[in-house]
C-alpha cells in the first residue's frame, strides 16, 4: 500500500515519514495553512531520500509557474488540485496526480482525465482538499478506472485507514489533516498511520479486491 503524507513544511516531518516508510512527501504551492514556500520545500527535498517521491501540489497555477517550481524544488510529480483541463496535464514533462471531488454528478469525467494517479478526494471546503471530511467510498465502485491507479484521500486518520482500504481498494492513502495536532504535524500520528496503512493484512485486502 503505498502512502502520500500530504502538507509537510518541516524536515523533521519530512523525515519521520520518510524513515517510516512513506511513498510520497506533498507540498502545498497553493492558498493554503499548508502552503509552503519553494525555497523551503526545497531544502527538505534535499534531505528526502530518492525512493520518496516529491509531490508539489497546485491549483489552477500557470503551466510556466509549474514548471519554474517544480525544477527548482527538484519535484517527481505535478499534483493538480484545481479545475485543471487535461490539456494543462498533457502540457507538463512531469508525472501528473488529478486531484477530484468525488460526487455523483462528476464520476464520468473523472475517468477520463490522462494522469498516473487519481486522488479521490472528499467535496471542496474553503481550500481545494484537507477537509478532514471522508466521502462515500463506495462510489468508486461506479468509476470505470484501473485501481492501481486510485489515490484515496479525504478525511483518512489512523482509525479509519484501515477500513478505507478494505472497502475502497485504492493502490494509495493521501493524508494531512488527520496526522496533525492543533493545526501542525504530529511526527507520532504520521508513523502511527503509515504503519496502519502498510500493515493491513494482505489476505483482508485481496479479498476485499477480487470479491467485489
Amino acid at each position: 500500500m503505498r502512502v502520500k503524507i500530504c502538507g509537510i513544511q518541516t524536515k523533521e516531518a519530512a523525515l519521520v515519514a520518510a524513515e517510516n516508510r512513506a511513498d510520497f512527501i506533498g507540498f502545498v504551492f497553493a492558498e493554503s495553512k499548508r502552503n509552503i514556500d519553494p525555497q523551503t520545500a526545497a531544502e527538505i527535498a534535499e534531505i528526502i531520500p530518492d525512493h520518496v517521491k516529491k509531490v508539489g501540489v497546485f491549483v489552477n497555477e500557470s503551466i510556466e509557474k509549474m514548471m519554474e517550481i517544480a525544477e527548482f524544488v527538484g519535484l517527481d510529480y505535478i499534483q493538480l488540485h484545481g479545475d485543471e483541463e487535461p490539456e494543462i496535464a498533457e502540457q507538463l514533462p512531469y508525472k501528473i496526480i488529478k486531484a477530484f471531488s468525488v460526487e455523483r454528478d462528476n464520476l464520468p469525467v473523472i475517468q477520463s482525465y490522462p494522469c498516473d494517479y487519481y486522488l479521490l478526494d472528499s467535496p471542496k471546503g474553503k481550500y481545494r482538499g484537507g477537509t478532514g471530511q471522508t466521502f462515500d467510498w463506495k462510489l468508486i465502485d461506479k468509476i470505470a478506472i484501473d485501481r492501481e491507479k486510485i489515490i484515496l484521500a479525504g478525511g483518512l486518520s489512523i482509525e479509519n485507514v484501515q477500513e478505507a482500504i478494505k472497502l475502497a481498494k485504492p493502490t494509495g492513502v493521501d493524508i494531512s489533516s488527520g496526522v496533525e495536532t492543533n493545526g501542525e504535524k504530529d511526527l507520532g500520528k504520521i508513523k502511527q498511520f503509515i504503519q496502519k496503512a502498510k500493515n493491513i493484512r494482505e489476505e483482508d485486502y485481496f479479498d476485499n479486491l477480487y470479491h467485489a
